[in-house]
């Protein structure tokens, strides 16, 4: 089965309190989902998981509580979230989404449920 393009991310408002859901492009890798930034550390969503790290990640039909964090850049980490990531949306051979690719910051949503069970593929 095929996942979804997009996973929905909820964070809490770093003001507000209040819950704000994403709609995100996403890969996973064993435990954890990647997303990356454009805005990048400007981003709201960003600096509301900063904030507070506790998250929630939707995939299709599932909900699953999860703990947030930015990836350091250059680390091995963060090369293969950028590698899967290109490879799942680019378009092969128009280089399309290389400057994002590159400069995007990379946060991983780490998903204690799935340590346990299969992944969303």
């Amino acid at each position: 089965m095929d996942s979804p393009a997009f996973c929905y991310l909820t964070t809490r408002g770093r003001r507000t309190g209040r819950p704000h859901t994403i709609e995100i492009w996403f890969v996973v890798t064993g435990g954890s989902a990647y997303l990356m930034a454009g805005g990048r550390e400007r981003a709201d969503w960003v600096r509301n998981l900063v904030a507070d790290p506790e998250v929630t990640l939707r995939v299709g039909a599932e909900s699953f509580p999860a703990r947030s964090r930015v990836v350091e850049k250059g680390t091995p980490e963060d090369a293969q979230a950028r590698r899967l990531m290109l490879a799942r949306y680019s378009t092969p051979g128009t280089g399309d989404l290389d400057g994002w690719g590159r400069s995007a910051l990379v946060v991983a949503v780490d998903v204690p449920d799935w340590a346990s069970t299969s992944t969303p593929a």
